[in-house]
């Protein structure tokens, strides 16, 4: 395979070939991001399976929807921040600051505060 062969070419069109390690371990960032994001999907699919069979509220359902919608959403932003970087080593520029870091933060802070919420109601309704 050429260079010319590789894809996306707004990445692999641009600047000099960096060291492999360091597109390697932008490539592994990247995959690990996915792998969070793929293990979001599942639990939301859990979820909705489990409101289903426990006929719990269609709130659950929603929640799981917007767990998987998360899910789906870091993975594309795994790929954006790997093409960013991967941009910006082969052009050697600074690297950019990770965007995707502040958002899964507060969006698990976000989904634990509705689901603690959530149970105290439950329990306080029985």
């Amino acid at each position: 395979m050429t260079d010319d062969d590789r894809r996306p070419k707004s990445v692999y069109g641009v600047g000099d070939e960096p060291d492999a390690r360091f597109s390697l371990a932008n490539e592994r960032t990247a995959l690990a991001w996915m792998r969070t994001g793929l293990a979001l999907v599942a639990g939301g699919v859990a979820l909705t399976t489990l409101a289903v069979v426990a006929d719990l509220p269609v709130f659950v359902d929603i929640m799981a929807a917007l767990v998987c919608l998360s899910g789906g959403l870091l993975a594309i932003s795994a790929l954006v921040g790997w093409r960013r970087v991967e941009r910006a080593m082969r052009l050697s520029l600074p690297l950019p600051a990770p965007r995707i870091l502040t958002g899964v933060g507060v969006g698990i802070l976000v989904l634990a505060l509705v689901f603690a919420g959530y149970a105290v109601f439950e329990g306080l309704s029985r």
